[in-house]
């Protein structure tokens, strides 16, 4: 095999690879919180909200501000837990790749 055709096969066996590894993300699920577990967030592990969990001890009528701070706050944590799982998760999925492309993820 010419190093073209080897090239071609290990691009076609990583983007294979890359393929599983972005589907088995979709079913993973996240989560963190905020308030010290008042609110929970879920997320899949590409950071697509899928729950929002409310203790309702936390519903306070007269003081709606600070629920949204705890929303963001439980979302946000868990959208940054799901992006640090997916970029290891792609890493792995990726391997040694012997191109040496710094920085590809």
């Amino acid at each position: 095999m010419t190093n073209i055709q080897q090239i071609m096969k290990m691009g076609q066996h990583l983007q294979d690879r890359i393929k599983q590894a972005q589907e088995s993300l979709e079913a993973e699920v996240l989560e963190a919180s905020a308030g010290g577990g008042m609110v929970t967030a879920r997320v899949t592990g590409k950071g697509d909200l899928t729950a929002l969990v409310i203790d309702p001890t936390v519903i306070d009528p007269t003081d709606a501000e600070m629920l949204e701070d705890l929303v963001v706050a439980a979302v946000a944590a868990a959208q940054k837990k799901a992006r640090g799982f997916s970029e290891e998760h792609m890493r792995r999925a990726a391997g040694q790749l012997p191109l040496g492309l710094p920085g590809l993820f």
